[in-house]
């Protein structure tokens, strides 16, 4: 047995001794984004750091609990709080709570991010569904040898973001008159924020809205087999021939503000899932 399977097995044995519940869906959020764990019931909440080999959240708004429990009558884990590259955490323990989602019974993920918009055509507090990636972080959390039990050793991205659940998300949006635009992605370490030069570059290949997060969790997710749904709130305009100097208390603010309208979407896309 890996390394990585001993680990992922001490984390669910410990887990296992506090709940019962075998989760369907992993959920992430992002920051500012807390507040939904709120509207998980019946929900046993695990700190990070009494969580074997788990990494422990360090940027603000990010609470770091676990929390295990129903949403819409859906078992899920939620994580109220992530991990970041640029922490100083490696690929893999980033990715971790990943493969805990896998291990626990876990179908598919949604993940939940704060994200910068180079797309004048989508303003700061939108919601947009992740149609696609661009991964410029250098660096790939599947690098190393490949537990075959785990996922494969060329898995393939030609779809990272489900199509069916992108879908979904979009006609749960319309009927709750939630206005949601879809775009790609391009991933970065930070911490700093970019440069102009570095915002034209990124609209230039392709990118809507960049983020310093999410696509280590994407990658890992796909090579576990689970379904991914990825939500953005977009907290900052990057518009390079506008750009002003970010401030963390507005991205937060923002991400906040769209609370409601995520945890609608959220809800009615697992109440959809349900039925």
């Amino acid at each position: 047995m890996s390394e990585m399977r001993k680990q992922i097995a001490e984390t669910v044995q410990f887990i296992r001794s506090k709940t019962d519940l075998e989760p369907k869906v992993g959920i992430i959020l992002g920051t500012g984004m807390g507040a939904l764990a709120n509207a998980v019931t019946k929900s046993v909440v695990l700190s990070y750091k009494d969580l074997p080999h788990f990494p422990v959240s360090t940027v603000e708004s990010h609470a770091g609990n676990l929390h295990l429990g129903w949403l819409e009558g859906v078992p899920v884990m939620m994580m109220q709080g992530r991990f970041h590259f640029y922490e100083g955490y490696s690929m893999k323990q980033i990715t971790f709570p990943v493969r805990i989602m896998k291990a626990l019974g876990c179908t598919m993920m949604i993940v939940m991010n704060a994200t910068g918009s180079m797309n004048p055509l989508i303003p700061r507090g939108s919601i947009v569904l992740v149609a696609d990636h661009i991964n410029l972080m250098g660096t790939n959390p599947l690098i190393g040898p490949n537990d075959d039990e785990l996922g494969p050793r060329f898995p393939d991205m030609s779809e990272p973001y489900s199509r069916d659940l992108i879908a979904l998300a979009e006609e749960v949006a319309l009927d709750l008159s939630i206005r949601v635009h879809k775009g790609v992605m391009v991933a970065v370490t930070g911490p700093c924020l970019e440069t102009a030069a570095e915002y034209r570059f990124f609209r230039r290949i392709g990118a809507d809205i960049v983020t310093m997060s999410t696509v280590p969790e994407v990658i890992v997710a796909n090579h576990a087999g689970l379904k991914v749904l990825g939500i953005s709130v977009v907290t900052d305009e990057c518009l390079p021939d506008a750009l002003k100097p970010a401030d963390i208390r507005e991205i937060i603010a923002t991400a906040q503000s769209a609370e409601p309208r995520l945890t609608s979407l959220v809800s009615g896309v697992l109440a959809r899932l349900r039925a």
